[in-house]
């Protein structure tokens, strides 16, 4: 269950060795100089950790937990390559607990049961007990379920990692149980950090800045992505006075051409996508899909464009569009790839076909630069909440006529604009899919309007106005 290796991590820890102390101080694990570079710069400390500032910065709900040695079972969502395991570590050093790690992909219910004895031999000699699963997503309910009484009863703190969204992939007994972090891909400022720290290690000439872009690009803001590459780039390299594009394309080859994804040929590929889709081609449209995914790129980013396409594009021409393309998102998170594309490769087909309105997209933005440059006019009384008696004394919602007592929930002739404002009509339904009709209770709308006005405003019988 706990390798040699996190025994002697944890050995050393209890020698003396300081979560908190600077990076270099010392203490700590010393591995092996042949292990991956990924593994020789896992941090130690956890100054030493890079990035999930948002987690670990002064204040924040991580960083209290490590400097109070307070523990909590937790799970750690994010994508590869950002920390989960390490935090782990770091917090079974901070409180010099007994750290046992369980790979969800090889473990079953008699791994557990393992785990729960060392737990109480732990606990029987005094030490806390933390219980880390790596890939938790893959434990099947059964082997979820086997940890609900240890972690109630305080056995041991149990810490899971998932790069998938634990609402779908974790029972929601263990979910209730367990505090759910969430881990972002590192910032391209901060994968810098980490080359610099790698070529320190590895005493490397240095990246030049085009091909830095391509390698942080490359890696996708994924820690050992970064750092096995950069490593077979310095080793591939030879002796250079600076490591180049010319050097990274060697080295990574096909890889580096496909997954482009700082450089033109990305975002010229999303734009075709889009405008396939716009110009309501399902083949074309189906085959820039392909075209990037096949070049790398996450299909989540794809899936945003996807629900963006369904509002700009489709609008309320057909507002199924919208939801199918969530629904995309959804099933995909459940999935994952390669399954999970299939749905991608539905919902680009149907946006396709769809009937096409921007009147939305139009009029959102000509209504956002009308209340830019227009300022902020007072609020009618008679379209003012009014939920205290003062309010109602000064006269808050008197007036206001309740659309669903009057004929067909319509009050006609009724002004929902401040005073003195009438401006043009900003939404205007295309006359395709379900906005066809929609512009002809539009227009039927504005016409009872109209009539309701023009009976408001003629003189009565005697010559005067009506009330």
């Amino acid at each position: 269950m706990t390798t040699s290796r996190q025994n002697a991590l944890f050995d050393a820890d209890e020698s003396g060795a300081d979560p908190f102390s600077p990076p270099g101080d010392a203490g700590g694990a010393a591995f092996d100089a042949g292990a991956p570079l990924a593994e020789r710069l896992r941090p130690h400390h956890l100054d030493e950790v890079i990035g999930q500032t948002h987690l670990l910065g002064p204040g924040k709900p991580l960083r209290v937990a490590f400097e109070q040695g307070r523990l909590h079972s937790m799970i750690l969502w994010g994508p590869p390559g950002v920390g989960k395991t390490t935090l782990a570590r770091l917090m079974a050093q901070a409180v010099k607990a007994h750290f046992t790690v369980l790979s969800a992909v090889l473990a079953g219910v008699k791994d557990i049961r393992e785990a729960v004895v060392e737990a109480e031999r732990a606990r029987a000699a005094g030490q806390r007990t933390i219980v880390f699963v790596d890939e938790v997503h893959r434990f099947n309910k059964a082997q979820q379920d086997a940890f609900l009484p240890h972690v109630e009863s305080g056995l041991f703190t149990f810490i899971g990692a998932t790069t998938e969204n634990p609402s779908f992939e974790v029972n929601s007994a263990l979910l209730s149980r367990a505090t759910v972090h969430v881990l972002r891909a590192l910032e391209p400022a901060e994968q810098r950090q980490l080359l610099a720290r790698a070529q320190e290690a590895l005493a490397a000439p240095p990246l030049t800045d085009s091909a830095a872009d391509r390698l942080i690009g490359y890696a996708d803001g994924d820690a050992r992505r970064l750092l096995n590459a950069y490593e077979n780039l310095v080793a591939q390299a030879g002796p250079v006075a600076e490591l180049d594009e010319s050097s990274l394309e060697r080295s990574l080859g096909e890889q580096l051409r496909r997954y482009d994804k700082g450089g033109d040929q990305f975002y010229d590929t999303i734009s075709a996508l889009h405008k396939s889709v716009r110009g309501s081609d399902p083949d074309a449209a189906m085959y820039w899909l392909a075209r990037m995914l096949d070049g790398g790129v996450d299909p989540r980013y794809i899936i945003r464009r996807l629900v963006r396409m369904a509002s700009e594009d489709i609008g309320n021409a057909d507002p199924r569009a919208l939801r199918i393309a969530l629904d995309a998102a959804e099933t995909f998170e459940r999935l994952g790839s390669p399954e999970g594309e299939l749905t991608l490769a539905q919902a680009v087909v149907y946006l396709a076909v769809a009937p096409k309105s921007n009147a939305v997209y139009t009029a959102w933005k000509a209504v956002r630069a009308f209340v830019a440059q227009d300022g902020t006019r007072p609020i009618p009384i008679h379209l003012r909440n009014a939920p205290t008696k003062l309010m109602k004394n000064l006269g808050y919602g008197r007036a206001y006529r309740y659309a669903h007592d009057e004929p067909g929930a319509f009050a006609a002739g009724e002004s929902y604009w401040p005073d003195d404002l009438s401006p043009p009509p900003f939404y205007q339904p295309v006359p395709r899919g379900l906005e066809l009709r929609i512009g002809e209770k539009l227009a039927e709308l504005r016409r009872l309007n109209e009539a309701a006005r023009q009976a408001e405003s003629a003189p009565d019988a005697e010559g005067g106005p009506s009330t």
